[in-house]
């Protein structure tokens, strides 16, 4: 015969068990609405035609995988894709060793040289997007551009009125400049804070038995500081992926398309041309892309700690 006292605390422990998943569940339930409900609508989204004259009638045309079938066979789309995707790389590569370098520079400066670079890199971070884009638009600008200005008054006269612009190459290197500068600020503090909490008796440890810069590097800085870094990294693959307003602001995707990426075809054929179920369709493979990226990321990374271990 169970007692009172025993019934009374079954339920009391089911309830307990029970309170995270009931503390979480507006969040949840709100997570599903506000991101659920718009991927779902994107999806099948992607398999209609679905223009302007559709929405003004109202109307419903399925296609099945037509919208896919187009894009997958249009050689530009190939193109813009393995453009987007070298363009992430040089992006994530760059501002992963350069926010490093400065994060390891911040722990070795003085307090006073510390706080200004800290400040600065935050008053750099803090800049809006398209008023950086303003700023770097005006350095390389052709005729009134302080960076040509600079060229030609050190010497180099072919510098004179010379356009930044011309090619595809030319203009994604500047706007991967851009985009580094932005982001740079973010992941060094993120990565020096990391930095902080490693105790300075295993430097002064290495350091008593010899250890070479590299060396403390990679055995001392490096294993606490591997999983900050392979978080900024993750983030950093899935910002800069969907970079849209620096790309479209400098050039609009010129010239001539060179500086296209995903999240720009993906506007122009929504936005500009009105086919919303052809940019839909993009957005699927967008994702499709970017989870292969990430997954191959996340293999690797499990990979490589495996092998550590």
């Amino acid at each position: 015969m169970i007692e009172p006292a025993a019934e009374t605390r079954t339920p009391r422990r089911r309830l307990e068990r029970l309170m995270p998943y009931l503390l979480l569940a507006p969040a949840l339930v709100t997570l599903i609405v506000l991101l659920g409900y718009p991927a779902v609508s994107v999806l099948t989204t992607s398999f209609r035609e679905l223009g302007r004259g559709e929405l003004v009638r109202g109307e419903v045309v399925w296609t099945g995988f037509d919208n896919y079938v187009e894009v997958l066979g249009d050689s530009e789309f190939w193109l813009i894709t393995l453009r987007t995707v070298l363009f992430t790389g040089t992006c994530v590569l760059l501002t992963i060793g350069l926010a490093l370098l400065l994060a390891l520079l911040m722990r070795r400066l003085p307090s006073g040289v510390r706080l200004l670079l800290q400040v600065s890199l935050l008053l750099a971070w803090a800049m809006p997007q398209l008023s950086a884009t303003t700023v770097f638009q005006w350095i390389f600008d052709q005729n009134y551009g302080i960076l040509n200005k600079t060229l030609v008054a050190i010497g180099l006269d072919g510098f004179e009125r010379y356009s930044w612009f011309t090619t595809g190459l030319s203009t994604m290197a500047i706007i991967a400049t851009l985009i580094v500068w932005q982001a740079v600020p973010f992941v060094a503090m993120t990565l020096y804070a990391a930095l902080v909490g490693i105790p300075q008796d295993q430097y002064e440890s290495a350091g008593l038995d010899g250890a070479s810069a590299w060396q403390t590097f990679r055995n001392v800085t490096l294993p606490p500081l591997a999983p900050m870094l392979a978080l900024v990294t993750f983030m950093s693959i899935l910002w800069d992926f969907k970079v849209f307003a620096q790309v479209w602001a400098f050039r609009q995707g010129g010239p001539n398309g060179g500086s296209t990426t995903l999240p720009v075809l993906q506007y122009v054929e929504g936005i500009a041309r009105g086919n919303f179920g052809v940019a839909a369709a993009i957005s699927v493979l967008m994702v499709i892309v970017l989870m292969a990226i990430s997954a191959q990321y996340l293999r690797l990374l499990l990979r490589s700690q495996g092998s550590e271990q």
